[in-house]
């Protein structure tokens, strides 16, 4: 055995050292005009969409191509099929922006719809999606699909105050390019329905098998490891309400760290570093004065967005060089050159896609709907 081995681990070295690129001579006269390259994109990439046929089966969601919900959510969405979701999205290409109005659980079933919508809306051209939120929960492997699918496809995320975000829905806020929260976020240990567990040793080995995966996706997202404490300690029977420090300190709400990061090298390249000061002032100013003022109580998505809107305008923006990438373009409507050229992926080809595979299943792996509020136990203060 010996014998085989080691002559191919001599030719994979000798391979390495053979394709090892040459290091930059740093004394030539161009090696400091050579630009540093961007970072790598931590977030997991999106692979193939599977266009399976799978029904909507523990939540409604809507579609709108407008940011005011006070004119309600749009069109329901009946289903998950490739033609029909993209006629329910058609609309939006006018706009530039999708609004998905989602009221449920956390299931295979919305990470698929997680997943097509932002295929969808990058076919359509539609720049800007923001996902309307109101869930207490449901599977952390489904979560954690669809926050993959929302971190690759920039979306931002609100929670209405009139809307939850609870268990497993916390995962979605650590995928959100922007987080914009007014209804309660609460948090608390995961477990598995369908556990076959008879003790704790059997139950801490069934929870091991997702902890590697549920850190990773944490960390890929410029989210605390903190969240994933909570998720193992905070018992199942309560619920930990989030407050607004633990939020910002959690990486869970306003805009998303690992984003910025890159943003502000290519903002930098593309509208210079006089737009990125404009900017920074004004998310600071919009921190202080919209998301946390006095009366923050009284206040809802819809308020914090028209206070972000009028503030805005004191710092310049929409910035005429750069109005896409002006702060809350995703509320300015049809500012984005919609592709003259989409692709349209042929009917025919659709169908034939469409007949193999069944219905998705729910996942075992769960963190049930929070419901200790509901019933009077201990929770921690509400925000």
């Amino acid at each position: 055995m010996p014998f085989r081995w080691i002559p191919t681990t001599l030719c994979l070295l000798l391979a390495a050292a053979c394709n090892r690129q040459p290091a930059p001579d740093k004394t030539s006269a161009n090696a400091g005009a050579v630009e540093a390259p961007e970072p790598m994109v931590q977030r997991k990439p999106q692979g193939e969409i599977d266009w399976s046929p799978v029904r909507l089966e523990a939540g409604d969601a809507w579609i709108d191509c407008s940011a005011d919900y006070r004119n309600g959510d749009g069109r329901p969405v009946l289903s998950l099929a490739y033609i029909d979701l993209r006629n329910a999205m058609q609309d939006c290409r006018a706009t530039g922006l999708m609004r998905l109005r989602y009221k449920g659980k956390v299931t295979a079933s919305f990470a698929a719809l997680a997943e097509r919508a932002g295929k969808l809306a990058g076919d359509l051209g539609i720049g800007k999606r923001i996902l309307d939120i109101d869930s207490a929960g449901g599977s952390v492997e489904s979560a954690i699909r669809a926050g993959d699918a929302i971190g690759e496809n920039d979306w931002a995320i609100w929670v209405r105050g009139d809307s939850v975000c609870h268990s497993a829905c916390v995962l979605l806020l650590a995928a959100g390019d922007m987080r914009v929260i007014v209804g309660p976020v609460g948090i608390h240990r995961m477990i598995r329905i369908r556990s076959s567990a008879t003790s704790r040793k059997e139950l801490g080995e069934e929870l091991r098998k997702i902890s590697d995966d549920l850190r990773n996706y944490l960390e890929r997202n410029g989210a605390s490891a903190e969240v994933y404490d909570l998720m193992t300690t905070v018992p199942n029977r309560t619920l930990h309400i989030l407050t607004d420090q633990e939020l910002e300190n959690f990486g869970l709400s306003g805009s998303n760290a690992v984003e910025d990061d890159l943003d502000r090298i290519r903002l930098a390249r593309r509208c210079g570093t006089e737009f990125l000061s404009r900017r920074d002032s004004f998310r600071r100013a919009y921190e202080r004065q919209c998301v946390q003022p006095a009366d923050a109580t009284h206040q809802d998505v819809a308020d914090i967005n028209a206070c972000g809107l009028s503030l805005r305008e004191r710092f310049g923006f929409p910035d005429p060089k750069c109005p896409i990438e002006s702060p809350m373009a995703e509320l300015d409507g049809a500012v984005l050159a919609i592709p003259k050229d989409l692709p349209v992926e042929p009917e025919a080809a659709v169908a034939a896609e469409h007949a193999a595979g069944g219905e998705d299943e729910d996942e075992d792996a769960a963190m049930p709907s929070a419901s200790a509020a509901a019933s009077g136990q201990a929770v921690s203060p509400a925000r």
